[in-house]
């Protein structure tokens, strides 16, 4: 119910097609300033008729609580007269009311028109229940005439005056969030703390007094008072649940705002940036990730279908329309393995020869020119070995609901994920095999090189508690370094790391800390060079588990790109690891293709499926089965497991790691590419949308969500599983129909690829079933004591 309070930005992103951009700020500008003006209007006549009254009542001998709930009473009946207008021609704040709520239903055709970004669902959702509010008030006589309808109209009215003034500035300024000024920017993420809470009150009282009113109960015509009043009563039920996280919700959202608003300038631009797309009037640089990223992918399709590529680069509404491209492109890769790799060469020439790479005296190159330059820099080497001796009893354990499983019982336990369809037979195969064979968990002659050592689902812990040797690549950050030096010190393994002085020159730990790390975006030319010449004649297994958000994930994903490509080539032995995420395309087995047709027959018949369905129409749960697409080979069978709301820039970052799989494994280095489950990390559970859809998307079969400890301890597992078993797929010498069957095995998904419907249109159903979970204990509580007082009316008791 953000209604309440400021609502999400309806009127501030707009996106540019169609119409011209400056007809559309005309419009939106001239929408918010007319919206602004009639909640004001609203406010000029209910004030001073309010006080007005209260004196009145004051005068006549009544108490001020008296005066007040009287005045509130009369607010809904403003006119000019009772306002002290000499102008008593001017509308009823009535009609003004009801003629500017209602010009909010403009809001849900701007967002299903896309003049705004804001969801159609959530919109029309905040709108419509104030729409729902305002016919009641209007139908009933009893509701007009109590002080709640004051409370509602005020509340309504007093945030609604500052949140279209804040759009029209944010709309004229073109920054909403530092741009507007800091008055209406204050009001915008501060007034939900007194009038989310005023509202809600407000409105209760009218939907309760509307249940209590004969007119209104009377709209249908006789016989029908029950269907009325249970209209009117529904929504005080359905308000119990979701008030409090709503408020919780505009806490976090007001406090994201603020950090944004005050945050310092970013640094001038340094090391592997996007490239410029545009300069402002005042001279300064756009770098735009659209563009860039469009044409990207537009290179790449254009190797071998060049009409898909015009298509890609026509796309106006990139922000949601590049799921249909990446489908294409997927579809163009499955007709031969020629295909495919033509297009992941393509894409990543295209992405070296346009991102740009910014050297510490200013000089601007592309980032080939800068990965293939000499460079006279060096890393020193830092080395820590672990305190603890080897474990002699090495056996793969797995941490699942808070114990360690092993044995029997680990296989007990993935033999139901199998079963229930919340992973692939093969990734099952893997972890047990990893289990029978406890010679692959020997790793102290393995060399690990992490690139996103400390990542929350990379394996450092994991490795370090079977010994290995990891060489460790994260920030320049000493409270990083002290933790991963730390934790290895605790342990049988070892860690090496870069450091920017020698280790014996440090004079203590804390200097080492702080000399230790590097930079992935302005080092990865310095950070290549030094694992090129480290450990000469040992194999590394180069993982990339470095992630950041937005525009930066892609850098950082091109930045390890670069690493692996090299350390490919110029070292012998080289593997490569990748966790890929279960929100992507994937080409899959026709197994599962068949549990999800299978899945949907079943589904689709529950009520509440159908339900959702209809109020959701092409939105909500879509069917999870793509037709197969005919190649050299045979049919090939994807599922389209892809997040819009994730964006384009998430997914050509894990596109790229896709492209560099196929080629190196097609180069003949060992691959492990695995689709890890959706896992309840920080970063993920710290948005409250995403933490409350993961609580109620396992009522779709076969989802489960897993904690990172799992997920980590059984995606390392099936990497040694592909590193030690020849008959891996992960093994170039196991030919495949196409390259990018890589990800069809292995995957241990938590669902995805099984389930009924896609993952992209379960998210709001989901988040529906947790609040229906939530509300249960309340529900029920009401029922009863609504039992007891009718069997106490009834004489029963």
């Amino acid at each position: 119910e953000a209604h309440h309070g400021p609502h999400h930005n309806h009127n501030i992103s707009v996106s540019y097609s169609g119409m011209s951009s400056k007809t559309k700020q005309l419009y939106l500008i001239a929408y918010n300033a007319i919206c602004c003006l009639g909640w004001a209007y609203v406010l000029a006549l209910g004030i001073p008729s309010a006080i007005a009254s209260v004196t009145s009542s004051l005068d006549g001998g009544s108490s001020l609580l008296e005066a007040v709930k009287a005045a509130g009473a009369n607010v809904y009946f403003a006119t000019p007269s009772t306002a002290g207008w000499s102008n008593e021609s001017s509308p009823s704040l009535a009609f003004v009311l009801t003629v500017v709520q209602s010009a909010a239903l403009l809001e849900v055709l701007h967002s299903a028109m896309g003049l705004v970004r804001s969801p159609v669902f959530v919109t029309t959702l905040q709108v419509g229940s104030r729409i729902v509010a305002l016919h009641m008030v209007n139908a009933s006589p009893r509701a007009q005439s109590q002080w709640g309808a004051a409370l509602m109209i005020f509340s309504w009215a007093l945030v609604e005056v500052p949140r279209y003034l804040f759009y029209v500035a944010a709309i004229a300024t073109g920054d909403a969030t530092k741009g507007t000024p800091y008055p209406l920017f204050w009001l915008r993420y501060s007034l939900f703390a007194v009038l989310y809470p005023t509202g809600i009150s407000g409105e209760l009282s009218v939907f309760i007094n509307s249940s209590k009113c004969d007119t209104f109960l009377g709209l249908l015509g006789g016989g029908n008072e029950s269907i009325m009043y249970w209209y009117a009563m529904a929504f005080p039920i359905i308000y119990a649940p979701g008030a409090l996280p709503m408020i919780m919700n505009m806490a976090g959202n007001r406090k994201s705002a603020f950090k944004k608003r005050f945050a310092r300038p970013p640094p001038p631009p340094s090391g592997l940036v996007w490239p410029v797309t545009d300069t402002k009037a005042n001279g300064e640089e756009v770098r735009s990730s659209t563009p860039t990223a469009k044409e990207i992918l537009a290179c790449a399709i254009e190797a071998v279908n060049p009409e898909l590529a015009e298509k890609v680069r026509k796309e106006r509404k990139w922000r949601f329309g590049y799921v249909k491209h990446l489908i294409n492109m997927v579809e163009s890769q499955c007709k031969s393995p020629g295909d495919a790799l033509k297009v992941a060469e393509a894409g990543l020439n295209k992405a070296y020869t346009t991102f740009q790479f910014i050297s510490p005296e200013g000089k601007t190159t592309s980032f080939a020119s800068a990965m293939s330059a000499e460079n006279d820099t060096k890393f020193q080497t830092g080395f820590v070995k672990g305190d603890l001796p080897s474990p002699k009893d090495k056996k793969l354990e797995i941490s699942y609901k808070g114990k360690q499983i092993s044995g029997e019982e680990l296989k007990a336990q993935v033999k139901s994920w199998v079963d229930y369809g919340t992973i692939e037979p093969s990734a099952g195969e893997a972890i047990i095999k990893c289990a029978d064979n406890p010679s692959w968990i020997d790793l102290s002659d393995k060399y690990f090189v992490l690139l996103g050592a400390g990542s929350a689902m990379g394996p450092f812990e994991v490795l370090m508690q079977l010994g290995a040797n990891v060489v460790a690549i994260d920030l320049d950050r000493p409270f990083i370094w002290k933790r991963l030096i730390e934790r290895a010190k605790k342990s049988s393994g070892s860690i090496t790391f870069p450091l920017t002085k020698s280790q014996k020159d440090c004079a203590d730990d804390d200097e080492m800390y702080g000399c230790a790390g590097c930079n992935l975006f302005t080092q990865t030319p310095l950070i290549r060079d030094w694992l090129v010449d480290l450990y000469p004649n040992k194999p590394f297994t180069v993982g990339s588990y470095a992630y950041l958000n937005g525009a930066l994930h892609v850098q950082v994903s091109l930045a390890m790109d670069a690493i692996c490509r090299d350390l490919c080539e110029r070292r012998t032995g080289t593997s490569l690891a990748y966790l890929c995420t279960p929100t992507d395309l994937h080409l899959i087995p026709k197994e599962a293709h068949e549990a999800a047709n299978e899945n949907y027959k079943v589904f689709s018949k529950k009520p509440f499926c159908m339900l959702m369905k209809l109020l959701g129409g092409k939105k909500f749960l879509r069917k999870n089965v793509c037709d197969p697409v005919s190649g050299v080979g045979g049919e090939f069978y994807y599922v389209n497991g892809i997040s819009v709301a994730q964006g384009p820039n998430y997914a050509m970052a894990k596109r790229m790691q896709h492209w560099r799989a196929i080629i190196a494994r097609s180069g003949g280095n060992i691959v492990s590419s695995n689709v890890a489950p959706s896992t309840s990390t920080a970063s993920v559970t710290q948005n409250r949308t995403f933490a409350w859809a993961y609580e109620g998307m396992p009522y779709f079969k076969p989802y489960e969500i897993f904690a990172p400890e799992t997920s980590k301890s059984v995606m390392i597992a099936i990497l040694f599983h592909d590193l030690n078993n020849p008959d891996s797929v992960a093994n170039p010498k196991n030919p495949l129909a196409n390259p990018n069957q890589l990800f069809s095995s292995g995957s241990f998904h938590g669902g995805v690829w099984r389930c009924a419907y896609e993952i992209d249109s379960i998210g709001e159903s989901s988040v529906l079933l947790y609040f229906s979970k939530v509300a249960a204990p309340y529900v029920m509580a009401a029922g009863g004591i609504g039992l007891a007082v009718g069997a106490k009316i009834m004489g029963y008791v």
